[in-house]
C-alpha cells in the first residue's frame, strides 16, 4: 500500500480548534515535513489550494500558501518523493496548468501531478468576481471534462485543438511536454467518481468515523462500478488524520482535547459554506464536510490510538479491495511524521 503526506498549506493544518496546535504555513516547514516522508520512504506528497479560510478565533485556513509554487519549490529540495499540486480549475486556464506542469516536471522529472478541483466554496471565488453562478454546483463535472480533455491533450501530446462549451483551443501548444503526468480527482459523488473513472488515474476520498477504518469501503465500490464502464484502472487513495501516542488512552485524551477546543465560529462558517453544495447529493464530500458531528478536523476519517493500533488500523485500510494507499494528515506534523516513520510504519505489513 502506497502511503502519502496531506502537507499543511493552510494554518493550523486540519483541526479547526483553539486548542490544537496553532502555526503558519511556510516552505520552511513544508520542506521539513516531505524531506522527513521522504527519508521514511513515503510515495507522494499532496498539497491543497485554498483561496478563503473560516475566520473564527483561529483564523483557520486564512492564512495559506499557493500549491504549484510551494510544490515546484518541494520539487527541488527532493529527489524520489512524488509530489501533487492542486489546480482551482477555476481560476488558471488549463494550457497554463500544461505549462505549469512542464515546468515542474522539468525540475523532478517523472515525478510531478495534478489534483484537480472543481470549486465548493463560493466565497473563495466570488471575492475575486470568479464565481460562475449557482449552476456550477450541478454543471461543474461537465466543466471540469472539458477542462481534463484540454490538460490531457497537452500534457500527452503538446497539442490541443479542442472545441467545447467552455474552453476553445486553436492548435494551442505546450513544449516541452511532459512524460506520464498522473491526474487526481477527489470527488466521492456518483458524478465525481464517473469523472475520475474517465479522466483521472487516482482518486482520493474522505476515511469516515473515529478508528473505523474500513467504513469508506463503499466509496471504492462505487469507483469500481463506474471504472467498469470505461475499462481504465483506478486506484482510491483514502484520507485519514491520525493521532498517535505510547498508549490509546492518551491519543484518545489529545483528540478529546482537541474536540473540547472546537473553534464553533469557524464550524459554523464552514457549514455554511458547504451546504449549498452538499444539497446537490449526499455522497458528495462537502456533504460529509457539512455534517455537524466530528467537524473539528473536518470529518475525514480519524485514526486515534497507540503506535501499535494505528499500524493495525492501516493494515486494515490496506485490505479493503481496491485501496491503492492512504494519504495521512497529523495533529502535530514534525511529531507526526516522525512517529509514523520510526513507531508506526515499522509495525505495518503493508508496507513490509
Amino acid at each position: 500500500m502506497q502511503v502519502g503526506v496531506f502537507i499543511p498549506i493552510g494554518n493550523n493544518g486540519w483541526l479547526i480548534s483553539e486548542t490544537s496546535p496553532q502555526y503558519m504555513p511556510s516552505f520552511d516547514l513544508n520542506k521539513t515535513i516531505v524531506q522527513k516522508a521522504e527519508d521514511y520512504g513515503l510515495d507522494f506528497a499532496l498539497s491543497m489550494i485554498k483561496l478563503r479560510g473560516f475566520g473564527g478565533k483561529t483564523q483557520f485556513w486564512e492564512h495559506n500558501l499557493e500549491s504549484f509554487t510551494l510544490m515546484a519549490g518541494l520539487a527541488a529540495v527532493t529527489q524520489k518523493i512524488k509530489i501533487f499540486a492542486t489546480v482551482a480549475t477555476l481560476t488558471i486556464p488549463p494550457a497554463i496548468v500544461a505549462r505549469m506542469a512542464s515546468t515542474i516536471d522539468s525540475i523532478a522529472p517523472g515525478r510531478f501531478g495534478i489534483n484537480l478541483v472543481t470549486g465548493w466554496q463560493k466565497a473563495e471565488y466570488s471575492q475575486m468576481g470568479l464565481w460562475p453562478g449557482e449552476g456550477h454546483y450541478t454543471d461543474r463535472y461537465n466543466y471540469l471534462a472539458e477542462y481534463a480533455t484540454v490538460l490531457k491533450d497537452l500534457l500527452d501530446t503538446g497539442v490541443s485543438d479542442f472545441k467545447g462549451k467552455y474552453f476553445t483551443m486553436d492548435d494551442c501548444r505546450v513544449s516541452p511536454h511532459p512524460q506520464d503526468t498522473k491526474l487526481i480527482c477527489a470527488g466521492s459523488s456518483d458524478e465525481g467518481l464517473a469523472f475520475t473513472a474517465q479522466y483521472a488515474d487516482y482518486s482520493f476520498a474522505l476515511g469516515k468515523g473515529t478508528n473505523t477504518p474500513t467504513a469508506f469501503a463503499s466509496v471504492n465500490k462505487r469507483l469500481e462500478a463506474a471504472a467498469a464502464k470505461t475499462g481504465r484502472d483506478v486506484a482510491s487513495f483514502i484520507l485519514f488524520m491520525v493521532i498517535a501516542d505510547e498508549t490509546d488512552e492518551k491519543a484518545l485524551a489529545k483528540w478529546q482535547k482537541y474536540r473540547d477546543g472546537a473553534d464553533q465560529e469557524a464550524l459554523a462558517w464552514l457549514t455554511n459554506q458547504a451546504a449549498p453544495n452538499a444539497a446537490a447529493g449526499s455522497t458528495t464530500n462537502t456533504a460529509q464536510l457539512a455534517a455537524p458531528e466530528s467537524a473539528v478536523n473536518l470529518n475525514m476519517g480519524t485514526l486515534v490510538g497507540s503506535y501499535e493500533s494505528i499500524a493495525r488500523m492501516l493494515d486494515e485500510v490496506a485490505e479493503v479491495p481496491g485501496t491503492g494507499g492512504v494519504l495521512l494528515t497529523f495533529d502535530d506534523f514534525i511529531q507526526g511524521m516522525d512517529d509514523f516513520g520510526t513507531k508506526i510504519q515499522p509495525l505495518m505489513k503493508s508496507r513490509k
